[in-house]
Formats: structure tokens, sequence, C-alpha cells
């Protein structure tokens, strides 16, 4: 069952990009005591991952941080070393471009997507959500093939 607003985000270890190479990361250092914008993504470097859900958060990271949120996450089931490319590729640097290689928060989530019929096994779904305090308090997940309920702009509405 997909977590869902009002619950917590799970207790989980990731890895982000470091200047010596992939470094851990855990969920508790991501949202204690911070309003947080995570939105997640299929795949990165992918047509709709990288034409318009990351655009929409680079350009809007100020507006974000404006209304008070501490860090916006990209989140993606790929390794660090790929998402640190793929954050430099897209000049992402008022993001943190996360790293959920297993796919274990996905998964505690409940937001998998099976794309192997396209050559991608598991991945995210493509959503994005406000946490505060560790506490989901919106939940916006998109429909197959969209990118709408999970863009920047409808994040920085519900704000």
């Amino acid at each position: 069952m997909a977590i869902q607003t009002g619950d917590k985000v799970p207790a989980c270890t990731l890895k982000v990009m470091g200047a010596n190479g992939p470094e851990d990361i855990t969920t508790e250092a991501i949202f204690a005591g911070k309003k947080v914008v995570l939105f997640a993504v299929p795949g990165a470097f992918t047509p709709g991952c990288s034409k318009a859900h990351v655009p929409g958060f680079v350009v809007n990271a100020d507006n974000i941080k404006a209304k008070g949120v501490d860090t916006i996450v990209c989140l993606s089931v790929n390794d660090a070393f790929v998402m640190g490319a793929w954050g430099d590729a897209q000049n992402a640097q008022e993001l943190l471009m996360l790293a959920d290689g297993n796919g274990e928060l996905t998964g505690k989530l409940g937001l998998e997507l099976d794309g192997s019929g396209f050559g991608l096994g598991k991945r995210s779904q493509r959503y994005a959500m406000i946490v505060e305090d560790g506490t989901i308090t919106t939940l916006n997940v998109e429909p197959a093939g969209d990118i709408g309920v999970s863009s920047a702009e409808t994040i920085l509405e519900a704000l």
C-alpha cells in the first residue's frame, strides 16, 4: 500500500555524491526538523525528467525556498554517480540529487514502477511531496506519462 498524507517518511539510508564519491545520508538527516520538497522521477537523463521535471525545480528553486522550504530533493532509483552527473548536467546545484540505488525508500513508500518492459527494471513512480519534520503534508502522484501534479509550479502553489 502506498504511503499517504499524514504518514511519516520511512527510515532509510540513501546515497548522495560527495566530493570524494558516494556518501550515506539518512532520511532522518534530510527531513528531521525541516520543511522539504521531494520530487521523484523514473530515471535520470530520461526525456520527461530532463526536459521538463528537473528544469522546473531548478528554475523555481529560489521561489520554493522563499516559501520556507529548507531543501529540495530529487529522488531516483539510480546510483549516486548517475545522480551526481545528472545534477551537474542540469545545473541543479540548488537540489539535493538523492540516489535510491536499490529502490529501498521507493519500496517502503509503495511507489514503485515496473519499467522492465522498457528495459528499465524497477523504478520510482513520478510524484512530489511536501514533508514537514518527517511527516508528509502533501503527496501528488502522477498518472502514467504525465508531469503536472508533481511539477514545480504545482508544488509552489501548494506551499
